[in-house]
């Protein structure tokens, strides 16, 4: 897709540069950032705005237009996009002078504002959002925009993002090629990566253009895809509006970038990466007869039934995979009664690639049905509503599904000559660290670094987030309870035995696995039917298991 190609229908234009360059400097000036945001709203109105309440919001901006000017002028930027509040032109063209509000207009961004929509009057030249932007930043791995309260972008990079404006923002349901911001998924996905330099990576459904951002980052070049030519042109606009901070040349874009438009593979001819991340399409969503494209919600909905489209990705993204590339993405899968989670993504999973799925959460179909049914605002016309949320139901009946599952999914393809070693399917629902993307890297690394050395000869230390609990009864003689817990990360807690309790008190580095092993043998076995070989590989066994969470490192 044609970095250059203009506009496209209800997107920002992005063939511009002048302008693009005008408006980033004027939101750079106006202090329209993550941190500048977050002083002018303050704490409550800024917690509330992640929750898409926007009433503290107007309260604070009301006040700040009537304080100095500057506070005036980032009032009404804020005011504009993040609140959807129409504003005047003249106050648009003294808070953004270099790209002022005919500028605006002629992007897309902002639309002539209609007294009987918006209460205005036409006569003072009012304007109101025609897209959402706002603004987006990083400190580290660490992804933060103006609805993630409590972030803090200090010493990172500070971008902008245009997206549609969410439901919140306008009245009915959202259209059904919708181009979805900056949301908790997205932001997920951020903070789960492995960031590792690579020559090419893929963002397969980039939506606005989030994951592409970072990839960016650590990427010598980014194929970004999408089915909607509306997702690639508010891509393409967030690219060379921040071409700058990510290291994009205006003129040849696409030395960095490539944008393609098609369904998941379908529009990358053969080629591999060594890093793909993906969003995907993955609400499971009832199907009807006689559905066309254009009646399904392009930004969250695959087309296919249930949980079809994650299975389809788990089973054909190592395709695309270089030896040794990875693949990261979200997920929703179906749980049928009388089964565990764990079926169906492990009858997904190929017993050639690495996989590790980590469940997150586990709804109820009525649940899942009123999440999706309020995400669009279908909600708001009651006999939709009651008619979509028993189609939600009927299908999920049809397939006897009792529950929802969501998560995290990493495959790797193995490098030339290896054999995988990961095979991992688990539930973690408790708050872990983030971003987690730095501690899944290093467990991928350890359990690359068990299958290459022999466990027995190596020399362990206790990881130094690691503390132990002993619980016991009032006047017990010993603990009942030994726990190690993990104060980052996975933040995982592990059950000792009183042996394996042993072995790590004696992890510091100066006897082998082995030789700590041999020592409790000799201390604790030695009676009537005790088998010394069998406690042995037992406890190595789960010494390993220990050394693959992160309890216990190499020295």
């Amino acid at each position: 897709m044609d970095f250059t190609a203009g506009n496209t229908s209800d997107a920002p234009r992005s063939d511009l540069p002048e302008l693009l360059a005008a408006l980033a400097a004027d939101l750079r000036g106006v202090g329209f950032t993550v941190d500048g945001v977050a002083g002018l709203l303050g704490d409550s109105a800024y917690s509330a705005l992640s929750r898409d309440q926007i009433i503290p919001s107007l309260i604070a901006t009301e006040k700040a237009a009537k304080g100095d000017p500057d506070a005036a002028a980032l009032a009404a930027v804020v005011r504009l996009w993040l609140l959807a509040v129409p504003q005047r032109a003249e106050v648009l063209d003294a808070a953004l002078p270099g790209i002022r509000t005919e500028g605006l207009l002629t992007l897309g961004l902002v639309e002539p504002s209609t007294a009987a929509e918006d209460g205005a009057d036409p006569a003072w030249g009012t304007v109101r959002a025609k897209a959402d932007l706002r603004p987006y930043g990083w400190g580290g791995d660490t992804a933060t925009d103006a609805d993630e309260a409590g972030a803090d972008s200090s010493g990172g990079t500070d971008l902008w993002v245009a997206s549609d404006l969410a439901a919140h923002q306008q009245p009915g349901v959202l259209r059904h090629d919708h181009v979805l911001g900056i949301g908790q998924a997205s932001t997920t996905l951020v903070q789960t990566t492995i960031r590792r330099h690579v020559s090419k990576a893929l963002d397969l459904g980039t939506g606005c253009g989030i994951q592409t951002f970072h990839l960016l980052q650590h990427s010598d070049h980014v194929t970004a895809t999408d089915i909607s030519a509306r997702a690639l042109a508010f891509t393409r606009f967030n690219l060379l509006l921040n071409a700058e901070a990510l290291r994009v040349d205006p003129a040849r874009p696409e030395d960095r970038v490539s944008l393609r438009l098609g369904s998941l593979l379908e529009p990358l001819a053969g080629e591999t990466f060594d890093l793909v991340v993906s969003n995907p399409p993955f609400v499971i969503t009832p199907r009807s007869p006689g559905e066309a494209a254009a009646d399904q919600f392009t930004y969250r909905d695959g087309g296919l039934p249930g949980d079809d489209i994650v299975a389809s990705l788990v089973r054909d993204l190592p395709s695309v995979l270089a030896p040794a590339g990875t693949a990261q993405l979200l997920g929703n899968w179906e749980v049928a009664a009388g089964t565990s989670w764990q079926e169906r993504p492990q009858s997904w999973a190929g017993t050639d690639v690495d996989a590790w799925f980590i469940q997150r959460e586990l709804v109820g179909p009525e649940q899942y049905a009123e999440t999706w049914l309020q995400d669009a605002s279908e909600s708001r016309d009651r006999r939709h509503y009651q008619d979509a949320y028993a189609a939600y139901l009927d299908d999920f009946a049809s397939r006897n599904v009792a529950g929802i599952g969501f998560g995290m999914i990493f495959l790797r393809r193995p490098a030339a000559g290896a054999r995988p070693v990961i095979s991992r399917f688990e539930e973690i629902t408790y708050p872990i660290e983030q971003p987690i993307g730095p501690h899944l890297g290093a467990a991928v690394e350890r359990a690359d670094w068990l299958a290459a050395n022999d466990l027995a000869a190596a020399h362990l230390l206790v990881a130094e987030d690691v503390t132990e609990e002993r619980h016991q009864r009032p006047g017990a003689e010993h603990p009942g309870v030994i726990l190690l817990r993990q104060g980052a990360g996975l933040r995982r807690t592990n059950l000792l035995s009183t042996e394996l309790a042993g072995f790590v008190s004696a992890c510091d580095g100066d006897l082998s696995a082995g030789q700590i092993i041999g020592a409790l043998d000799a201390l604790l076995g030695g009676g009537d039917g005790f088998d010394g070989q069998a406690f042995r590989d037992g406890l190595l066994a789960e010494v390993r298991n220990l050394v693959r969470d992160g309890f216990l490192l190499p020295a």
